[in-house]
């Protein structure tokens, strides 16, 4: 099935857990949340005491929440790999984006700070775990634009690595979807070019045995609450694979659609061959 024909409106395979799905879901789902939730209170204390003396900056409470994502796996059960360099430059990553695992996939390797859409900070539960974290909310509004490159600035300049998904959607996880250049266009101005660098990520998900290849997608109109069921409930489960390339330099790059293709381009490539291994 080529990009062109697949819409975020497929539905989604059924659901079954059964009583054995039914017991990992509780046994894996309390320690998730004692998990989660106890690193939150955890965050939230030392942020009382990091933000007055370091503002922006954030030298201590992205360790919690890197050893909660890292955890977050083991007590799932999921295997989790990765491979190349991470970025030591300042600047931002760009990934595939194909379920809500991503955030735990992409902060278990590397303390990073996600940038997402203005109404998630809204959400019951994922908004709060997402303010708190230092995520970065945006706008999509023109009006806007200004105001947001310097937030980026600011925040890069501090030494933060922003995590952007170009896609602009969540897909199946089979497949990765033409990036979007309207948010490379931020990195081109003149505040942020000459010293910014882009890092892709290609993020492949692997279904557990017997299992269809979007088992872990979540996408659409697709519900969390279920989505979260099924995953907890996996009497046998797969493993997520990172795969870091090589950072752009955004002043090596004509304008933002040039940057976005090559990422792009690394990004599908590593994806395609990771899932022809399989």
């Amino acid at each position: 099935m080529s990009d062109a024909s697949w819409h975020s409106e497929d539905a989604p395979d059924p659901i079954e857990l059964g009583l054995v799905g039914w017991i990992l879901v509780v046994l894996r789902g309390l320690p998730l949340a004692v998990l989660v939730f106890g690193g939150l209170i955890v965050l939230l204390t030392l942020r009382l005491i990091e933000r007055p003396i370091y503002g922006v900056r954030r030298p201590i409470t992205p360790f919690i929440t890197q050893f909660v994502c890292r955890n977050a796996f083991r007590i799932l059960g999921m295997g989790f790999r990765s491979s190349g360099e991470l970025m030591t430059q300042r600047g931002a990553v760009v990934a595939n984006h194909s379920s809500w695992l991503d955030i735990f996939a992409l902060n278990a390797r590397k303390r990073v700070y996600f940038v997402s859409k203005a109404e998630v900070a809204k959400w019951p539960g994922i908004g709060w775990l997402a303010r708190a974290t230092g995520t970065v909310f945006i706008e999509r509004n023109r009006k806007k634009a200004r105001e947001q490159t310097l937030l980026f600035q600011e925040r890069l300049s501090a030494g933060h690595k922003l995590v952007f998904f170009p896609e602009g959607t969540s897909t199946d996880g089979i497949r990765v979807l033409p990036f979007k250049t309207t948010l490379f266009a931020a990195f081109f101005t003149d505040e942020l070019r000459e010293f910014m660098y882009v890092q892709p990520v290609s993020v492949i998900y692997h279904a557990p045995a017997g299992q269809p290849n979007r088992f872990y997608g979540w996408w659409g109109d697709m519900d969390f609450g279920p989505h979260l069921l099924k995953t907890l409930g996996a009497r046998r489960q797969g493993w997520v694979e990172l795969i870091y390339h090589i950072p752009a330099k955004v002043s090596d790059f004509e304008n933002r659609k040039a940057l976005a293709a090559h990422c792009e381009e690394a990004v599908r490539h590593a994806h395609s061959l990771a899932r022809l291994e399989k």
